[in-house]
């Protein structure tokens, strides 16, 4: 194990000093260090947060909660031997991916294999539920925000002509999959896709094709670091027609990069900042004075999946009685009303983001639900 690798045991200061037996533990991996963490943090302190509001409560039946964290880049190579760690070493109860995609299917297949639950909080990528049947997500798979994304287009904003600009990786591949499998629905003519890479940052080639295809609308994946930069050079080269994101645009971070290019661009995410549910506002609330920052998407999934796993807790602690209790778990988290399909797939409805005065708000919620179906296989 690598020293940069961290771990950080969360909950009241008296659970630091009782055996194991009298806690319940979570495992963590996030990317704590590299090109993904702002992610992670957000991530881990949105666990944090929920960790401490249960164990402030009372805990668990009476125990309290152990977060244990470790620093795995947001790499497959780091994240298989984190996930043994925690289940060999740490002995975890139960294990959550505050992680991209790659990272997470790499240690879905570690905790099925050893039949320790394993829920995802925000990576997309399809396979990572397929794993195995003690593996969960509570934030939707990428072909589901995809198909969302082309009925945001063609149908509430009436675009028809659409530009995809795609990341090359698990998360921006599904996403346009699943739009291409809507588009038609919807009467949507993708014009041209164009690929780019994560390290990319200077996107003037894919400019001047889609300045070229003079679309109605683009359709672009990427994260705040990736979508900062493409949002501010097609808007420098005149290209004014409706930018429309996912949830990795999600942050603060992609308004101070894009600065007033950000204005108007439309995301597909789990969180809706102006919503009216008390779980909602009371997270957003306690998030932003925990952190002293703006909450994004992946802080809420974080604590999402705390929520989750603590309700499943209180029923079962370990093994084929503890999956049981995820499967069946349903619940209000910050993220909406949470419920898991046989494939572990989380159904719930998405929100929609609109960038208006420098800051994320309310643009609308899609509620389909056959649309929003995920993959029961």
């Amino acid at each position: 194990m690598k020293k940069h690798v961290l771990m950080l045991v969360f909950g009241a200061l008296c659970a630091a000093h009782v055996a194991g037996a009298d806690t319940l533990k979570i495992g963590f991996n996030a990317p704590l260090t590299g090109f993904a963490a702002a992610d992670g943090k957000s991530a881990l302190t949105g666990a944090e947060l929920a960790v401490e509001q249960i164990n402030a409560a009372g805990g668990v039946n009476g125990k309290q909660l152990e977060l244990i964290v470790y620093d795995d880049q947001a790499s497959p190579k780091e994240a298989v031997p984190v996930a043994n760690r925690l289940i060999e070493q740490d002995k975890v109860n139960i294990g959550i991916s505050g992680s991209y995609s790659g990272a997470t299917r790499a240690a879905a297949g570690v905790y099925q294999a050893a039949g320790v639950p394993y829920i995802s909080a925000y990576a997309v990528h399809p396979d990572i539920t397929r794993s195995g049947d003690y593996v969960f997500r509570t934030s939707f798979v990428g072909e589901v925000q995809g198909r969302a994304g082309a009925k945001l287009i063609g149908d509430m904003l009436a675009k028809k002509r659409v530009v995809l600009i795609t990341l090359k990786n698990d998360f921006g591949k599904s996403l346009a999959a699943g739009f291409r499998e809507a588009a038609g629905q919807f009467g949507v003519n993708i014009v041209n896709e164009y690929e780019y890479s994560i390290k990319d940052r200077q996107f003037g080639p894919i400019v001047a094709k889609v300045k070229s295809d003079n679309p109605e609308a683009i359709y672009a994946s990427g994260y705040f670091f990736t979508a900062g930069p493409l949002v501010s050079q097609l808007r420098s080269a005149g290209i004014d027609v409706p930018v429309i994101g996912q949830e990795g645009y999600d942050s603060q971070k992609f308004i101070e990069i894009a600065g007033a290019a950000a204005e108007g661009t439309i995301i597909t995410t789990s969180l809706d900042r102006d919503s009216n549910a008390g779980e909602t506002r009371d997270f957003i609330r306690e998030f932003e004075k925990k952190a002293g920052y703006k909450v994004d998407m992946v802080a809420a999934s974080g604590h999402t999946a705390v929520k989750v796993a603590a309700a499943a807790l209180a029923k079962a602690t370990s093994g084929k009685a503890l999956r049981d209790a995820v499967a069946a778990t349903r619940l209000v988290a910050s993220t909406g009303e949470i419920s898991f399909n046989d494939l572990g797939e989380v159904r719930k409805d998405v929100q929609v983001q609109v960038v208006k005065n420098a800051a994320w708000h309310h643009h609308s919620t899609i509620s389909d639900a056959k649309l929003l179906a995920p993959p029961m296989k």
